[in-house]
């Protein structure tokens, strides 16, 4: 077997891992959060933070235009300005957190991706949302780390390769996006 069929393989074997129960549990959060207004927020470092830039604009634009009802979702990892500013003169890992302490409020949607579960800018993230009363939803892999024990809603994708995890989280947002799009 080449690299490429070894990797479509395990690739394969990490897409059958995703727990769709949880992913439809999911979707349901989305809709209540798009169907009462509520804000959500999604961030992440990295792979991670192009993973939810990417699925707050398939949310803003493929599954809102032109529809009835919209959804309020915001990548926070799209303020370069503000996270340079807090991880220069505060630390990086009050960057997302102090988004939130300016716009979240109880009942919007706060969703962390990473991949290790590790990164301590989403778990403070978390945190906050959790204590504001927030919804809160985890994309992790491996073992979730701490960021997987915190959130109310893990997803989480059991292989250690974070190619592969970043790939399945991808899915996991299209799943996501998709079902409104589709709809």
């Amino acid at each position: 077997m080449n690299y490429a069929e070894g990797y479509r393989a395990e690739l394969l074997a990490a897409i059958a891992a995703i727990d769709v129960a949880r992913v439809e549990h999911a979707i349901e959060w989305f809709r209540e959060a798009r169907d009462a207004g509520r804000q959500i927020f999604v961030c992440g470092n990295g792979g991670s933070a192009s993973t939810a830039s990417h699925f707050a604009c398939d949310m803003v634009k493929g599954a809102s235009y032109r529809r009835p009802q919209r959804f309020r979702i915001m990548a926070l990892t799209d303020s370069l300005p503000t996270i340079t500013a807090y991880a220069n003169d505060v630390g990086y890992e009050h960057a997302f957190v102090e988004h939130l302490r300016n716009f979240a409020q109880a009942d919007d949607l706060v969703m962390a991706i990473s991949g290790s579960g590790n990164s301590l800018n989403v778990i403070r993230a978390v945190e906050y949302g959790n204590s504001a009363g927030c919804r809160t939803l985890a994309l992790t892999g491996r073992d979730g780390g701490a960021l997987g024990g915190m959130a109310q809603l893990n997803i989480r994708i059991p292989v250690p390769h974070m190619g592969r995890i970043e790939d399945a989280h991808m899915i996991v947002c299209h799943m996501i996006a998709y079902c409104f799009m589709d709809s």
